[in-house]
């Protein structure tokens, strides 16, 4: 169990980009151990688990604050509960999903939008046959709205489901509202519209990125640095 002192430090400085993006990872894996009832855990056990060494888990935790008991390791519930105050959950978090094809309506529904203080209060589209309709009891507005809807909701986070050629503009939207957090599905570079922060989630890149290890793995396709064929394709025999 974590000690009363360790555990009540305040964080010291800025957070690091490179520990704030692991501690979603540390979060998840704590959930799982509170629902298997397990009190206490190692930081070589969470290392291992996260894909980290144990040596950047501890490092990571130290800028929360805390750093377990030797020989007992951290309690997880209280190390639960300071991740999710350096994640700042718990709060309102009212989130509208510009996009109300396949994959809005499937991020709407998502659970993952639905907890730790998110809440999905609007969707907005352009498409009359979307516009009126409900998911999951949440109306869809046309996009003309979006600026009404961010300030009467006061929307925090605005996440883009759109086709990539409206993207820019939806996100642009968004900024020119007042919303100073999106995450974009939409496959295309969004610009960050003057100080609001843009994070993307690429799947087709990520599949991109598994395809080349894949290949790697099985001897496939150009080593690193090795120069393709002329013209771009391969040496086909005469």
């Amino acid at each position: 169990m974590t000690s009363a002192g360790a555990a009540g430090r305040a964080p010291r400085g800025r957070i690091p980009e490179p520990t704030v993006a692991r501690l979603p990872v540390y979060r998840r894996l704590l959930a799982s151990l509170v629902a298997g009832r397990i009190r206490t855990v190692s930081s070589t056990e969470l290392a291992a688990a996260a894909g980290v060494n144990a040596a950047t888990l501890r490092r990571d935790l130290s800028h929360l604050g805390t750093y377990g008991t030797p020989g007992t390791g951290y309690d997880v519930v209280r190390l639960g509960e300071m991740v999710d105050r350096a994640l700042a959950l718990g709060r309102d978090w009212p989130i509208v999903i510009a996009g109300a094809g396949n994959l809005g309506r499937a991020l709407a529904r998502s659970r993952g939008f639905t907890t730790g203080g998110f809440r999905v209060v609007a969707l907005v589209d352009v498409d009359p046959g979307q516009v009126g309709r409900t998911i999951e009891g949440v109306p869809i507005a046309h996009v003309e709205q979006l600026a009404e809807l961010v300030v009467r909701e006061g929307v925090a986070l605005g996440v883009v489901a759109t086709p990539a050629s409206a993207a820019a503009d939806v996100a642009r939207r968004l900024a020119d509202a007042g919303v100073r957090a999106i995450l974009n599905f939409a496959p295309a570079v969004v610009p960050s519209p003057g100080g609001v922060l843009v994070r993307s989630v690429d799947l087709a890149a990520e599949l991109q990125v598994l395809t080349f290890h894949l290949a790697r793995a099985r001897g496939e396709g150009a080593s690193l640095g090795e120069e393709p064929p002329a013209g771009g394709t391969a040496d086909r025999p005469q």
